[in-house]
């Protein structure tokens, strides 16, 4: 029993030393820097060996699992191979995400690096359930965790491949959560009066005819104008996105920071979005709506001359830049009339 005892103490204690050093290669996935290579970095080298290196992870995650599934606890010395294999698999991933240097694309960049954390997180909570668990017993949130490592390392084979795929994918995530804004935005003006009859029974609360829950009709027609310039966002995304796909190539460093710049701008289109969306709910204060209106019309613009100028909009693409960048403009201007008098 002592021995039994002792070899528990061993292996925890290994466990804990793996977990530390994890913690350590999360951090520095999380700040580092790539390296500058020496030797020249090509793609389809780096994907290869990034796959094999989240491979191998899985494997090390279901055999460190497997060891501590059920009695009898692995030796001392199993143990310490264990936690050596388990802490390689990791660093090897983590070097090679450091082989993606800058220059790849920024976007593209991101991507990886949060498919790299999460597999760093994935085994340092597979760790963590470990020692947390009693020993005899495959507990249910090791197999959750183990499950964990698993699909974080099956992620690789979605990741786009280069920074034009990096970017279009980047584009699409916007346009999914701003489609939904304007959708709700949308149904709750159709509602009729009451945007917040959902949450507000009236017998229940006991009042009724408080302005502060209703839309008159000079918001009504403020609100219109905002719903136009929403709608522009939505176009704007779907537009940008389209001539990503259609022309967007990421052979050059121009063309890759052309891209990043894109996504960078495309970025601030959904929390403005958000903004202005939050400020037409009642009661509305035609200020604010303007405020945050004029913020997500100068974003629009810049996405839109940031576009014109890449290479993603060749000269039979400025039909739509010219349209988009006349709507905003025109409902901006909408708006400005509108609140004119608050000033």
């Amino acid at each position: 029993a002592a021995a039994a005892a002792a070899a528990a103490m061993e292996a925890r204690e290994a466990l804990r030393d793996v977990r530390g050093a994890l913690r350590a290669v999360l951090a520095r996935v999380r700040e580092g820097e790539p390296g500058e290579g020496r030797e020249p970095f090509e793609l389809p080298r780096f994907w290869d060996a990034l796959g094999q290196t989240f491979q191998v992870t899985s494997q090390e995650a279901t055999k460190l699992s497997l060891a501590f599934s059920r009695p009898p606890l692995p030796s001392a010395e199993d143990c310490r191979k264990l936690s050596e294999d388990v802490q390689n698999a990791i660093l090897a991933v983590a070097t090679v995400y450091y082989w993606l240097p800058k220059g790849q694309g920024t976007t593209l960049r991101k991507m990886v690096r949060d498919a790299t954390t999460e597999v760093v997180e994935g085994m340092i909570q597979l760790t963590d359930t470990i020692l947390n668990a009693p020993v005899e017993s495959l507990s249910q949130e090791q197999l959750i965790s183990t499950g964990g490592v698993w699909e974080a390392c099956e992620q690789v084979s979605n990741l786009p491949r280069d920074n034009q795929a990096a970017v279009a994918s980047a584009l699409a995530a916007c346009l999914g959560v701003v489609k939904d804004a304007v959708e709700e935005m949308d149904h709750a003006l159709m509602e009729g009066q009451d945007p917040y009859g959902d949450i507000m029974e009236d017998e229940e609360l006991g009042f009724r005819g408080n302005r502060d829950t209703y839309w008159s009709e000079a918001d009504r027609q403020l609100l219109n104008s905002c719903m136009g310039l929403m709608k522009a966002s939505k176009a704007c995304l779907k537009k940008v996105l389209g001539a990503v796909k259609a022309y967007g190539k990421a052979d050059s460093p121009e063309q890759i920071a052309q891209l990043d710049d894109l996504a960078d701008i495309a970025n601030e289109i959904s929390p403005s979005v958000d903004e202005l969306a939050l400020s037409m709910y009642p009661p509305v204060n035609p200020l604010a709506v303007r405020l945050n209106a004029a913020k997500l019309a100068s974003v629009l613009k810049k996405v839109l001359e940031i576009a014109k100028t890449s290479h993603v909009c060749p000269p039979s693409e400025e039909g739509w830049v010219q349209f988009l960048n006349d709507a905003v403009d025109h409902n901006m201007n909408k708006i400005k009339n509108f609140t004119q008098g608050q000033l």
